[in-house]
């Protein structure tokens, strides 16, 4: 069983419908998870990017702000051509503490610390990793203007943002070339920017579509109910699921090659 890969947008990157998501990598202080988790080995991080690429996932999502994920990333991963690696701008995390720059000196900072941290000279995609202030991020700070020079230099494949507010995420449809949002069954409010997004080809990520894992305690159903919920909008590029269980994984995957199934097969 593999998954399969699809356009993403226009940028000419194609990615599972599945992104593995990696905060789990390096950081479990001030997380949102409904249990306390213990960091994984070097090992089981290089078994667990192992199974992900055997099951078809291509896409990696990661970010500064989850601890020490991109240096595990950059120091573990094999195959570098092989995989879709999305990070972020503004946010930090230090000494327990997470904290916001949207300057443009910080982003070619951040920047420059990714490919550093990542092992790669380039960086597929790139997102603003927002506050909340999605419109003031977007229209009175440096930080897109960097994000997209940079793009122009070609270090950086794609921009966007993972936005947390309805009229920031219809911006970043229309200036961007992908888009992080919110979206299951228990938060719809982000249906609008898919549509948008679907009208403009542009690429759509969808994140917290287990809610941070409280949708599906003791109830695998759930999962998949929610995957299903987020892939049956047709704007929706991946469902990005965090995850160091390799069963976890496995199940997800699954679904999700499932409804691939069920979409092939419709008449």
């Amino acid at each position: 069983m593999t998954l399969e890969t699809h356009p993403l947008g226009q940028t000419g990157l194609e990615v599972s419908r599945l992104g593995l998501g990696t905060v789990k990598f390096g950081r479990n202080q001030e997380v949102r998870y409904p249990n306390s988790f213990v960091l994984p080995s070097d090992q089981e991080i290089i078994d667990l990017l192992e199974l992900a690429h055997s099951l078809g996932i291509n896409l990696l999502d990661t970010a500064p702000a989850y601890g020490s994920s991109e240096q595990r990333i950059g120091r573990l991963l094999s195959n570098r051509a092989d995989w879709v690696i999305c990070t972020k701008v503004g946010e930090e995390f230090l000494h327990g503490k997470s904290f916001f720059d949207f300057s443009a000196d910080h982003v070619h900072y951040s920047i420059e610390r990714s490919l550093h941290n990542l092992n790669t000279d380039y960086l597929d995609i790139v997102l603003i990793h927002s506050d909340g202030n999605d419109m003031h991020i977007l229209e009175s700070t440096g930080c897109l203007n960097a994000l997209l020079s940079l793009k122009r230099q070609g270090v950086v494949r794609a921009v966007g943002m993972s936005t947390k507010t309805v009229e920031g995420g219809m911006k970043a449809a229309e200036i961007g070339d992908v888009v992080m949002v919110t979206y299951n069954p228990s938060s719809k409010e982000d249906h609008t920017v898919i549509d948008l997004t679907m009208e403009l080809e542009k690429g759509v990520f969808v994140k917290k579509v287990l809610n941070s894992g409280h949708d599906c305690i003791g109830a695998e159903t759930n999962s998949t109910n929610n995957l299903r919920f987020a892939l049956d909008h047709q704007g929706v590029t991946s469902v990005i699921v965090g995850t160091i269980n390799a069963n976890h994984l496995k199940a997800n995957a699954t679904a999700v090659k499932s409804l691939e199934v069920c979409e092939n097969t419709a008449p």
